[in-house]
C-alpha cells in the first residue's frame, strides 16, 4: 500500500486510487480519486464518471459520480447483476451550484465530469467500497474551505438555503451514517448485503454523451472491468419526457421507493410493491387500503385513487416532510416537486375508481 503524502491545497498530479481493505482513512484526499487545485474538483482518469439512467433525487443537490476497479480486475456478469470486484470504489459527491454572492442554487441537474469550485459549494463525497466481506459505506464532509473533506462515520447535517426564482429555501441537509446507508442499499432483509443502486446494468446503458453512441456498459467493456455484455435492457428513465406517464411514474418509484418497497424488502410487510414486480395494480397501490401506515395515511382510504391523487396516499406522504409521514423516508428533507407532478399526472390520468365506505 503506497504511503500518503498530504498535497498542497490539492494541487496533485493525476495519481492512481488506492484501496483499503483494513482502515478507513480519516480524508478523502487518502483514496487518491481525485486531482484538486483550487478550481476545480476533477476525477482521476484513472476513474469511470457515470450518471445512472434514473438519478435519485437528495434535496436538489448534484452529483459527481466516478467508479474505480483496480488494475487487473473485472466485474462480472451474472443473470444481469454486475458483480465488482473486490477492491472496487464508488464515488458520490454532493454539491450546489452558486451565484456571485456565493449563494446556493436550486437549478435543474446538470451531467458534469468536473466541479468548478468557483461556481459551487461541495457538501458532502459518499463512497462505497467493495471489501472482502462485502460492500460499506463511508460518508466524507467538506470543509468551509472546500479543500479536504473528512469521514463521519455517524453522519452529519448542514443548514443549507435555497435560491431561485420564487425565492429561498431554508432546510437541513442530512448527511447518513454508515448504518443508515444501509436502510437504502440493502434490498433484502432480514440477512441481506449492501449492493449498488446506480452502477447497475440495467443503470449503465445510457449513452455516455447524447451525441456519442456509445454507452457506460460498453465502457466498462473497452476497459476489461466488465467480462461480457448483459443482454438488451428496456428500461426507462423518469427523465425521458418522451416516455409514457406510465412508463416515467414506474421508473421513479422503482428508483425511489422500490429498495423497500419489494417481495423482500425492509417494507415488505406493506405488500405494497414499487419495484415493477407486481402482477396485479392494488399490488402496485392501486384501490390498495393500508396495513400499518398510521398517522402517514393522512385519513385517506387508498395508496392510489384513480383519477383522484389528492385523495392517494401515495402523494399525501411524497407531499409531506414529517419524519413519521413522508415517503422515501431518508435521503431528502424537502419535496421534490418534479417527481410529484410526474406521480401525481399519472394517477390523474389512470382509468377506475375505487370502493367507497
Amino acid at each position: 500500500m503506497a504511503s500518503f503524502v498530504p498535497c498542497l491545497l490539492f494541487a496533485c498530479s493525476d495519481s492512481k486510487p488506492e484501496f483499503f481493505e483494513l482502515n478507513n482513512p480519516s480524508r478523502l484526499s487518502e483514496w487518491n480519486l481525485f486531482d484538486w487545485n483550487n478550481e476545480v474538483l476533477k476525477p482521476s482518469s484513472e476513474t469511470l464518471v457515470y450518471r445512472p439512467k434514473n438519478p435519485l433525487f437528495t434535496d436538489y443537490a448534484h452529483k459527481l459520480r466516478t467508479l474505480w476497479i483496480p488494475s487487473g480486475k473485472s466485474a462480472q456478469l451474472r443473470d444481469d447483476e454486475i458483480i465488482y470486484p473486490v477492491g472496487s470504489v464508488l464515488s458520490k459527491t454532493f454539491y450546489y451550484p452558486t451565484n456571485s454572492q456565493g449563494q446556493m442554487l436550486k437549478v435543474t441537474d446538470r451531467a458534469e465530469s468536473v466541479v468548478e469550485l468557483a461556481n459551487n459549494t461541495l457538501i458532502e463525497t459518499r463512497l462505497f467500497v467493495k471489501r472482502t466481506d462485502g460492500w460499506e459505506a463511508f460518508p466524507y464532509v467538506w470543509n468551509d474551505e472546500q479543500n479536504e473533506a473528512f469521514l463521519r462515520v455517524a453522519g452529519s447535517s448542514k443548514s443549507i438555503e435555497l435560491i431561485d426564482e420564487r425565492g429561498s429555501t431554508e432546510f437541513t441537509y442530512f448527511i447518513p451514517n454508515e448504518n443508515q446507508c444501509s436502510g437504502c442499499h440493502v434490498t433484502e432483509h432480514p440477512k441481506g448485503e449492501m449492493h449498488p443502486l446506480g452502477a447497475i446494468a440495467s443503470q449503465l446503458d445510457t449513452k455516455i454523451e447524447k451525441k456519442v453512441s456509445k454507452t457506460y456498459i460498453q465502457e466498462l467493456l473497452n476497459r476489461n472491468w466488465l467480462d461480457k455484455a448483459p443482454v438488451a435492457q428496456s428500461s426507462i428513465s423518469w427523465t425521458d419526457t418522451s416516455a409514457s406517464i406510465t412508463e416515467r411514474a414506474t421508473a421513479y418509484l422503482n428508483m425511489h421507493c422500490g429498495h423497500c418497497h419489494n417481495p423482500n424488502g425492509a417494507a415488505d410487510t406493506s405488500a405494497l410493491l414499487l419495484d415493477g414486480s407486481h402482477d396485479l395494480p392494488v399490488n402496485m397501490g392501486v384501490c390498495k387500503t393500508p396495513i400499518a401506515a398510521g398517522g402517514g395515511a393522512g385519513d385517506r382510504l387508498y395508496s392510489i385513487v384513480p383519477s383522484a391523487p389528492e385523495e392517494s396516499i401515495m402523494l399525501y406522504r411524497m407531499l409531506s416532510d414529517k419524519p413519521d409521514e413522508m415517503m422515501p423516508e431518508l435521503g431528502r428533507s424537502l419535496v421534490h416537486e418534479e417527481g410529484i407532478e410526474i406521480i401525481r399526472k399519472w394517477i390523474a390520468e389512470m382509468p377506475g375508481t375505487c370502493p367507497t365506505r
